[in-house]
């Protein structure tokens, strides 16, 4: 049974002028865009399946990530039901030379598991072991909305 610490994934990606816009900060819908990446990769290694988007309970962006700086993303999966599974993920800006480090963004999100033709598929239930665990876990429960 996968435990809620093998699917605790951080993840970074330099912000470049690319994905700014018109104030040299990365566009949301790019940090959404790598935070789905991430989440999703949390939710295949509890499935052991693909896993597709199904919701974003909520995407609370609060400050920006300048181009030159570091995004980190934390994710993990926190509970699932049938084919579900629910992720949570936090985003941070890094300044890379000094690592300091504060939240811009915070979401939860909700994956599928599909199986080779497209249909959803059973997963497993996540399994809870570490203090550390249960402590990620009741974090992601107490900001569900």
């Amino acid at each position: 049974m996968p435990t809620l610490m093998d699917t605790y994934i951080e993840n970074r990606e330099r912000v470049q002028p690319n994905h700014a816009n018109n104030y040299e900060t990365a566009h949301g819908g790019i940090v959404m865009k790598w935070m789905d990446e991430i989440g999703a990769m949390s939710a295949m290694r509890l499935a052991g399946e693909t896993c597709v988007t199904a919701n974003v309970d909520q995407m609370d962006f609060q400050r920006p990530i300048p181009v030159g700086d570091t995004t980190v993303i934390r994710s993990y999966v926190y509970d699932t039901g049938r084919t579900s599974v629910k992720v949570k993920l936090r985003a941070f800006r890094e300044e890379p030379r000094t690592g300091e480090r504060e939240q811009t963004t915070e979401s939860y999100f909700v994956f599928v598991a599909v199986d080779d033709e497209g249909r959803p598929t059973e997963v497993p239930d996540i399994q809870v072991e570490t203090e550390r665990g249960e402590e990620l876990r009741e974090a992601a429960f107490a900001g569900e909305k």
